[in-house]
């Protein structure tokens, strides 16, 4: 008897568990944060041949875009500041 209340009981507590708990706090971001036009975005760069030290660059957006790279883009996967 006592074995059947307590399973009566930890299934009560089981569906007591809200949802929400499994659910992920944050949504992942949709590109770079937002910044002043002269902000510097850091990202990580690819390791030079001969070296398997990953770098990190940091330029401004218009200095990404010269360099034909989309910071929104690439901000999910090699993003790492922002210095404003």
């Amino acid at each position: 008897m006592a074995w059947r209340e307590l399973a009566i009981a930890l299934i009560m507590v089981a569906g007591a568990v809200p949802v929400s708990a499994s659910q992920p706090l944050e949504s992942p971001r949709q590109g770079a944060p937002e910044a002043p036009a002269d902000a510097r975005y850091c990202l990580k760069v690819e390791a030079a041949t001969g070296t398997r030290l990953e770098t990190v660059q940091c330029w401004t957006r218009a200095e990404w875009a010269e360099m034909e790279i989309d910071v929104d883009q690439e901000w999910a996967k090699e993003g790492v500041r922002v210095i404003a």
